[in-house]
């Protein structure tokens, strides 16, 4: 049985208040993206059966704005320390936390994490698309992934699609 991985970064957040960097909040246009982020997956029937997000606030209102256009509630989303400041590492630890019953994961966070545990799990099967950014705010890249969330080895994702907010009509 295949699993299929969902990486959401947090859409773009606001740097006009004087928040700390955890607790900097989403403009309204990442609010915007992570909606339509969210209405794309649904369409494509990617519903999640688990979530889990970065407690910073910015990925944890991505997360839940997602999630409200997927009609997924919010008291589903996970939250999970170690998706915030992560290294490839850390969030290969996160996954193979995931229940072996979960076959569709969106997992919410951050940059560099997020492109460094894609160029690990591709194995360098990657286009860097023209402006050099992989992972804009609010992109998502959806990836097969094997039988099992433990010990995932390097290039062990297949990846479906990488797909940015502007990019969905």
């Amino acid at each position: 049985m295949t699993r299929t991985l969902i990486l959401l970064r947090h859409g773009k957040s606001d740097w006009s208040t004087d928040d700390e960097d955890f607790n900097r909040p989403l403009k309204k246009r990442g609010k915007k993206a992570a909606s339509i982020v969210g209405q794309w997956l649904k369409r494509h029937k990617l519903v999640p059966d688990y979530v889990i997000a970065s407690p910073a606030r910015r990925a944890l209102q991505t997360a839940e704005v997602a999630c409200e256009a997927l009609g997924v509630k919010k008291k589903k989303i996970g939250r999970e320390k170690h998706i915030y400041l992560a290294t490839a590492d850390d969030l290969l630890y996160v996954l193979e936390g995931c229940p072996a019953q979960a076959r569709r994961v969106m997992l919410v966070g951050h940059n560099p994490g997020l492109e460094n545990l894609l160029h690990f799990l591709l194995n360098g099967r990657l286009s860097i698309p023209e402006d050099g950014k992989i992972m804009p705010t609010a992109a998502i890249a959806v990836l097969q992934m094997p039988e099992s969330w433990q010990k995932l080895d390097r290039g062990a994702g297949t990846l479906e699609f990488l797909i940015r907010p502007r990019e969905i009509a």
